[in-house]
């Protein structure tokens, strides 16, 4: 058969839940389109459905993940890096049609992403040291504060920037032992689908990064209002909708980090986004004493 009698095989997208690649349980599509409105694919539209048994698989996970050592986290996040790299002119592509880029661009954006998550990588058994430490206390006690993740973490990922955004507000996430359910970029999610074929090959236990595609605020308000979500991170929401959830989220007192303009998401990022859904656990100890002079630890 020669090249012009082969139909090429389109590729079908779908969500990423539990470690697995369901179609929405609502059947729904919708066309996902260039930046100049040529046709990409048709994408997974996710349900209420979808988002709660999303919720599920991350909450099934996330004993096993913040249990993990930090070393070991650091370890798997590497290799979503490497994976990414063995893949990086397919984002080039995907992120060149998704967010109107020349190939040079795009490639800029995908490097950057990598990169970004090598640097997160470097932060999984560092950050403790920084929010963490002994306090002075008046009295024979050790005093230690420590960071534990929040939890399931609802993320919704930039509209604008599809991938390195994505990855800006994910990865540090997970870094911290939380796990994510995750709303792609409603007009550019095809790099955060692709993004899910990646974790499912990275050593990424299923159900630590859950990805589903659709309305961002059809998704987003059972999430915002779900009693099992902890926290949830409203990058992508415009104000009207931040707020609605901001309302919503405050039922089960969720830590909620809301919308931050962001000029420039190659900047180095900081540990802001780490710690904003780690909590911080104390434990006192006393310390006993040494000898008759009274003298202690």
């Amino acid at each position: 058969m020669s090249a012009v009698d082969r139909l090429s095989v389109l590729k079908t997208y779908k969500l990423y839940v539990g470690g697995k690649f369901p179609r929405s349980e609502s059947g729904r599509v919708y066309e996902v389109t260039d930046s100049k409105g040529n046709w990409l694919a048709n994408a997974p539209q996710s349900s209420r459905k979808d988002a709660r048994d999303a919720v599920v698989a991350a909450r099934k996970a996330f004993g096993g993940w913040a249990g993990a050592t930090a070393y070991n986290r650091g370890q798997v996040l590497y290799r979503v890096a490497e994976m990414l790299e063995g893949r990086r002119d397919q984002f080039v592509r995907e992120v060149a049609d998704a967010e109107g880029l020349g190939k040079s661009k795009a490639a800029a954006v995908v490097d950057a992403t990598v990169d970004r998550w090598v640097w997160y990588a470097g932060w999984t058994d560092k950050i403790a040291q920084v929010v963490g430490g002994g306090n002075p206390v008046a009295g024979p006690f050790f005093n230690l504060s420590s960071p534990e993740p929040t939890g399931v973490v609802a993320v919704l990922a930039p509209q604008e920037s599809s991938f390195l955004g994505l990855v800006s507000v994910l990865a540090p996430v997970i870094a911290t032992g939380n796990t994510a359910v995750v709303i792609a970029s409603e007009n550019s999610p095809l790099p955060a689908l692709s993004l899910a074929e990646v974790l499912a090959t990275s050593d990424v236990p299923g159900g630590v990064v859950n990805v589903l595609s659709g309305r961002t605020a059809e998704i987003a308000a059972p999430l915002a209002a779900h009693q099992d979500v902890n926290a949830i991170d409203l990058a992508g929401a415009d104000e009207a909708l931040a707020k609605e959830l901001e309302i919503a989220a405050a039922d089960n007192l969720k830590r909620v980090l809301r919308p931050q303009p962001v000029d420039d998401w190659t900047a180095t990022p900081g540990t802001d986004r780490m710690t904003a859904f780690l909590e911080t656990k104390t434990v006192w100890h006393p310390t006993g004493a040494l000898g008759a002079s009274g003298s202690s630890y």
